[in-house]
């Protein structure tokens, strides 16, 4: 190595040294700032809102007119993130998420002496992840239940809690009464079920489901009413049980009237369907031969048409079985066309329903009181 290159390194050994210095010194400098700095930040997380659940209460109460059971689930802190989830594979079954939650002092399982609601369930899916699952005894839909948080109340010792409502009926309030039907039986035949969903809608609504939903809501308005009201099904089931016949299932219809004593008269409520989406309306059907199966059938034709605002196709004769085989007098109601976009709509709407049932019980008021 040449003596100009030697010196030169001696001469730069030293300005080298200085920027390793500098930079090491600085290096510590943004260590101990991060040191400060990171303790705070994990106090902070550990001061993020983590709601721990310290309180469960439930009890049968009346909102807005309606039966209900209601159950409050409540928390050590405020403003909860929650999500509620109906799912169609499981639709008895209510599911709340809530954020940034551990299931704290609550246990696992809660049941219920409620025709409501049968059980309640809490897990920890994962860290700060908690799903409350509700086990219903009627189908969850829109309607049918309510979910609020309310603030603290110290006076009655509440904390700052979650508050899920199940209702008596979907849709509207069932306090609906008739005049006239008090003391009579009536039979009403929800059509299709179980393994035979009936005509299905553009968007997946079931007949099946539609006409469960209207009857009940029926049963409900003529038993506030002061009537004897059976049902050929009041789940989604085959009446006679899985597979059987088409001529089977029908006569196991029949025979819940044939076999109910005292019964009246026989409702069996049904939705159209076409494959023209265009066709559209409601009709009513009695069996040709039976005054009073067409008394019935008019009236009821009369009554949806004003409750439900569709065009009107009639009163009409028809052999379907379940009115052919009344000893009773017996009338058949397509609703509307589940296979129109727009009356599909409004069958899934549980206003709609109660409307539609509504206007059934009307019907039926008048033919006992010969109105």
């Amino acid at each position: 190595m040449n003596q100009d290159i030697h010196e030169g390194l001696e001469k730069e050994e030293p300005f080298l040294f200085s920027k390793i210095c500098r930079a090491a010194a600085l290096c510590f400098m943004l260590l101990a700032c991060l040191s400060a700095i990171l303790p705070q930040s994990s106090e902070a997380a550990k001061r993020e809102a983590v709601h721990k659940l310290n309180y469960f209460q439930s009890y049968e109460t009346e909102v807005d007119g309606r039966q209900a059971l209601r159950i409050e689930i409540g928390m050590d802190r405020d403003n909860v993130t929650y999500d509620v989830t109906a799912h169609p594979y499981l639709q008895k079954q209510l599911v709340i998420d809530l954020s940034n939650t551990e299931p704290g002092e609550l246990k696992p399982d809660y049941r219920f002496s409620s025709k409501l609601a049968k059980a309640l369930h809490i897990r920890e899916l994962e860290a700060r992840h908690t799903q409350v699952r509700i086990d219903c005894k009627n189908p969850v839909i829109d309607g049918s239940y309510a979910v609020h948080a309310e603030p603290a109340d110290r006076k009655a010792k509440k904390p700052y809690r979650l508050v899920i409502d199940i209702f008596a009926s979907g849709g509207t309030a069932n306090s609906s009464r008739v005049a006239g039907v008090s003391g009579h039986s009536i039979v009403i035949d929800p059509g299709h079920g179980g393994s035979d969903t009936g005509a299905v809608g553009p968007t997946g609504v079931t007949e099946a489901s539609v006409t469960l939903a209207v009857s009940k809501d029926l049963q409900s308005i003529l038993e506030n009413s002061g009537a004897r009201v059976t049902m050929t099904r009041d789940k989604d089931v085959d009446v006679y049980g899985p597979y059987a016949s088409d001529r089977q299932e029908l006569q196991a219809r029949v025979n819940v009237g044939e076999y109910t004593p005292g019964a009246e008269i026989f409702v069996s409520i049904h939705c159209n369907a076409f494959s023209n989406p265009a066709s559209n309306g409601m009709e009513t059907y009695y069996y040709a031969g039976s005054p009073k199966g067409e008394r019935l059938a008019t009236l009821l034709n009369e009554e949806l048409e004003k409750a439900g605002g569709l065009f009107n196709r009639g009163v009409k004769t028809a052999n379907f079985y379940v009115i052919k085989h009344s000893s009773m007098p017996a009338t058949l109601a397509e609703l509307a066309f589940v296979t129109n976009p727009q009356e599909e709509q409004l069958l899934a709407s549980p206003q709609y329903q109660m409307k539609l049932a509504e206007g059934i019980a009307r019907a039926i008021s008048r033919y006992f009181s010969g109105s």
